[in-house]
């Protein structure tokens, strides 16, 4: 397995990997999480994408934002194919390094509340929720703020 930034030209790949692995939770909350709806040319610009490879397959990705004071996890994504592998563990994983590497000191991410699997995920990571709030753009959503510091161990 290897992890390198995508590239313009990964930006189908990007866009159908995303929507395959949530689809399940397009289903869950009726209309498609924001992962699914993101432009991510902007993203993979900035170098936030980065791929998660399995020899020539693309199994997953993660896309990391680079704050003044913390990491922000907007996305990690791993194909139908490759789930059940702790693949969304090491790229957790990754994100701390990166997090560590950048000098920052903790790691964050936001999830729908009603991704309750995901919830427990990242607490059993090390994530401790910091706050609920109404998502800024589906009414009717909760999202559950989540935060880690990156010298703390899962």
């Amino acid at each position: 397995m290897t992890i390198t930034k995508a590239l313009a030209a990964d930006l189908p790949a990007v866009v159908s990997l995303t929507t395959a692995a949530y689809a399940p939770y397009t289903a869950l909350l009726g209309a498609p999480p924001m992962p699914v709806t993101e432009d991510y040319a902007p993203r993979i610009e900035r170098g936030e994408v980065w791929l998660l490879e399995s020899g020539a397959e693309l199994a997953g990705l993660i896309v990391l934002e680079r704050h003044a004071d913390h990491v922000m996890i907007f996305s990690v994504a791993v194909s139908p194919a490759f789930q059940g592998k702790k693949l969304g563990i090491a790229l957790l994983d990754f994100a701390d390094e990166q997090t560590q590497t950048w000098g920052l000191p903790e790691v964050r991410l936001y999830t729908n509340s009603r991704m309750e699997r995901n919830i427990a995920l990242y607490t059993a990571y090390g994530f401790r929720e910091t706050g609920r709030r109404a998502h800024p753009y589906r009414p009717g959503w909760i999202v559950v703020d989540m935060a880690k510091p990156v010298d703390q161990a899962a």
